[in-house]
């Protein structure tokens, strides 16, 4: 299938950010708006695809948080390592620290003590993410594993989007950093765009996080069900291991959630945490059942009702991994039934309360069910 910008993005105005004030959407890529699962895989390996592969052992890096899955995909289907950025802490580790200046949430952190164990063993690191534009999140990175490892990798970057100019491709160019993409886009009318966004009619805003007055949700939900052999990805691991760890956690998941026929289902993944929900997700839809998937986000957007912008209401959650944090939803659909995967190790009562409401509130599924990877 050859990937057109005309079909692929949409731009939402972002909410607070006088840095960049829109948001490039794919509609295919299962973050922001909900999406078959193998839609959303076929595009990914078709990114895979398009990468030249690497002379010796590579190590992937997918981006967080909208580009972990397409980062591990790539990785499964390039046989290479895995790791992703997080803004998460990880217990017992050391960083890099890194900044992404447009981004809602800026700091980026990759585990040292990983890079450190596997640095002699790789030739290249590949950094994939959903969309590049400047490259400067990834030359930032790049500066600072080039001084700490110096002269012992090559570099490249791949990304279903790239909306660089001609003066930042030239910098990779110049730096001897390859690039792979499906799609090229002109960034330049994109501020323009989600500037005039606020002339439309205003969409829905639904607060549902601690302090809201809303109800108990309707749904059958009893209470939140392990499934264990996690895999963090933010450590390195081989990527067919996390593959494989990802088809137990599908095989644990449907003695929790059986979909007996076909009907509509609801996958979603928490956060930086969406390849092992979108693999589950895959696997439901090959019962016959039509599946959908996305995920929460920190990313906060404006709604508006016009049916050509990408988000009409946004449901405001309590984080599953921080209470205090704000994460969204938007655009829940009607669905029978809801599979929430998480890898939040910690009880957050705050965060499943709003997230059962918000699942609830418009729809009435008859099963919502959520497994912790633990």
């Amino acid at each position: 299938m050859e990937y057109q910008e005309s079909s692929l993005v949409a731009i939402a105005q972002r909410e607070n950010n006088t840095k960049r004030n829109y948001l490039v959407v794919n509609r295919l890529q299962g973050k922001h708006i909900p999406v078959g699962p193998h839609q959303a895989l076929a595009m990914f390996q078709a990114l895979a695809d398009s990468i030249q592969p690497s002379c010796g052992p590579l190590l992937v890096i997918g981006f967080a948080e909208t580009a972990t899955a397409i980062g591990a995909a790539v990785a499964v289907s390039l046989g290479a390592y895995y790791m992703q950025t997080t803004r998460e802490e990880v217990p017992g580790c050391s960083f890099f620290s890194f900044s992404e200046e447009h981004s809602h949430a800026t700091g980026q952190k990759l585990v040292k003590n990983d890079l450190d164990a596997i640095i002699g063993h790789i030739r290249q690191i590949l950094f994939v993410e959903d969309e590049i534009t400047t490259g400067n999140t990834i030359l930032n990175i790049i500066r600072i594993l080039q001084k700490q490892y110096p002269n012992r990798l090559s570099f490249a970057a791949a990304s279903i989007l790239n909306g660089m100019d001609a003066q930042a491709l030239e910098r990779f160019r110049s730096n001897h950093i390859g690039l792979s993409y499906l799609v090229k886009t002109d960034h330049t009318p994109y501020a323009k765009a989600a500037s005039q966004c606020q002339l439309l009619p205003p969409g829905r805003y639904v607060p549902c996080m601690a302090g809201s007055s809303f109800p108990q949700p309707e749904a059958a939900f009893q209470k939140v069900r392990k499934a264990y052999g996690w895999i963090n990805a933010r450590r390195l691991t081989a990527a067919k291991d996390y593959e494989a760890a990802c088809e137990n956690l599908w095989q644990a998941a449907i003695k929790h959630f059986p979909v007996e026929k076909p009907c509509r289902v609801l996958v979603l993944g928490t956060e930086e945490f969406m390849y092992p929900a979108l693999y589950v997700a895959a696997k439901i839809a090959e019962t016959g059942s039509n599946v959908k998937f996305h995920a929460t986000t920190r990313s906060p957007a404006a709604v508006y009702g016009p049916e050509n912008y990408p988000f009409h209401t946004r449901y405001e959650l309590c984080s599953l991994y921080d209470r205090k944090r704000r994460t969204f939803l938007y655009d829940i659909g009607t669905y029978d039934k809801v599979l929430v995967i998480t890898d939040a190790q910690t009880e957050e009562p705050e965060g499943i309360c709003s997230l059962l409401y918000a699942l609830s509130c418009k729809n009435k599924p008859s099963c919502i069910s959520i497994i912790r990877w633990a």
